[in-house]
């Protein structure tokens, strides 16, 4: 279904120098910022406003092409802008001759973010009952500047519009990275006049709820990367059997969490932790999202096997705190308890096999507790459909991705009638990084078409070597 015209906002977008910051706080970029005041809830243009934030990093070509780039994060929860800081040499070619736009999606970032304070690792923890008590403490904290119903993605696409309209710009050009990527499907759903060329990286099909396939996705993907140690001549002779040494740390956590005193690899502090089960699956998943975790696995489960837990200990922390700083809490939870657990229902879940990966049922259950007292917003009736579209799309997976595997693309991709689908073997979650795929990104966008698409460069992609010491790979 087409989107009605909607009238453009009378307030147009001034903007002025600013600088955009990662998350690790490690690389600041000049851009210029700017706001637009939207209703938070489209239905009462009278009642509260909210600022959207909206950096630009102008094209360095002046003859620029009219339609720029924008950038849609994931999480469900990160910031445009911070993403962008950290992963802008990728979009370089692209900026080149295009304007880079952000707009941090209502609820993350500076766009009136519903940010709660959690003790993550406390949470790993938290019973059910605890882990409601903390989801109502959060929702009462938030209702005191925002109405948390209206931060869905059936009105999150409607502010992105407005943003073009008030900048001027007749289409657009969309980069969407695994949550982004159902953003940029019902924007490309809503608005097809106005979508150029779009980038899905990390693809969640319009009709997938997501949660739970996401142990399962999680077990397969970490049975590939011992896999591919195995069949790694200098991994298997320098750690033996790894899927076995995975197997038995998840037997003896689950019968004793171990004590571990390290250093706290984000403050330097002293610190300690009883680390069990939880801990051990937390680090497991996300050393998954990206072959350059993934090539420490081997190690530092060998590591653990022979009594020394430092390594996991510290991954953890580092990880939980990383994934903490970036995504606005709240945001992910009114998106996620409208557009996914409610769907749950209409899924063939199988407890039982979800009970064997080593996650378990732990992620979904807390999904669906989290979701008890957390109101539902704003959903199109339409946003699990298929979307049938003329408009040229680049879809990209990596062969080994935890969370959006291959099929999920595939499965968007039914109802897109000029797309490709580039799938990088080994690569787990975002292919930003990959070899080359900036000159692939830029040339599609360019272009504006599939046809005549050179995607050869990305076959040498492969993912990095594993780490055979604290050193690194091997020579």
């Amino acid at each position: 279904m087409k989107a009605q015209a909607q009238p453009a906002p009378a307030t147009a977008i001034e903007f002025s120098p600013c600088q955009l910051e990662d998350a690790a706080h490690f690389s600041v970029l000049p851009a210029e910022c700017g706001t637009l005041e939207v209703a938070e809830n489209p239905a009462a243009p009278a009642g509260r406003k909210i600022k959207l934030h909206i950096a630009r990093v102008p094209a360095i070509n002046r003859r620029k092409a009219e339609d720029p780039l924008f950038i849609l994060a994931g999480g469900p929860g990160m910031a445009a802008s911070t993403m962008y800081a950290g992963t802008a040499a990728a979009f370089a070619r692209i900026q080149r001759n295009r304007d880079v736009v952000l707009v941090d999606q209502r609820g993350t970032g500076q766009s009136n973010a519903l940010e709660c304070s959690f003790d993550d690792e406390k949470l790993l923890r938290s019973t059910t009952a605890e882990t409601e008590a903390e989801t109502a403490r959060c929702l009462a904290e938030l209702s005191k500047h925002a109405d948390v119903t209206y931060y869905t993605t059936s009105v999150a696409v409607r502010d992105l519009d407005h943003v073009r309209a008030a900048l001027g710009y007749r289409r657009i050009n969309l980069y969407g990275a695994s949550y982004g990527t159902r953003v940029a499907e019902h924007y490309l759903r809503r608005f097809p006049d106005h979508a150029r060329a779009v980038i899905l990286d990390g693809v969640v099909a319009p009709e997938q709820a997501l949660g739970p396939q996401i142990a399962l996705d999680a077990e397969s993907a970490l049975v590939a990367v011992l896999k591919r140690c195995a069949d790694n001549a200098a991994c298997a002779e320098r750690f033996g059997n790894s899927f076995a040494t995975y197997q038995s740390l998840r037997d003896s956590l689950q019968a004793r969490p171990v004590a571990v005193d390290f250093i706290d690899p984000t403050t330097g502090a002293k610190s300690h932790l009883d680390f069990g089960p939880l801990h051990f699956a937390t680090v497991l998943r996300l050393s998954t999202y990206t072959s350059e975790q993934a090539a420490t696995l081997p190690l530092i489960l060998n590591l653990a096997q022979s009594g020394n837990f430092t390594p996991l200990a510290g991954q953890f922390v580092l990880m939980l705190k990383t994934y903490g700083e970036v995504l606005a809490y709240g945001m992910h939870n009114s998106v996620v308890c409208t557009e996914d657990v409610p769907f749950y229902s209409d899924q063939n879940i199988d407890r039982a096999k979800i009970e064997k990966t080593f996650l378990g049922l732990t992620q979904l259950e807390s999904l669906q507790s989290l979701c008890k007292g957390w109101p539902r917003g704003p959903l199109d009736p339409d946003l699990h459909a298929r979307v049938d579209s003329t408009v040229p799309v680049l879809l990209l997976s990596g062969g080994n991705d935890p969370v959006t595997p291959p099929s999920g693309a595939e499965q968007a991709r039914a109802g897109l009638k000029h797309s490709v689908h580039i799938v990088l073997e080994g690569q787990g979650h975002g292919q930003l990084g990959a070899p080359c795929m900036d000159r692939v990104m830029a040339q599609f966008i360019e272009h504006g078409a599939v046809e005549g698409l050179d995607t050869s460069c990305t076959k040498s992609a492969r993912p990095m070597p594993f780490f055979l010491s604290p050193a690194g790979p091997a020579p």
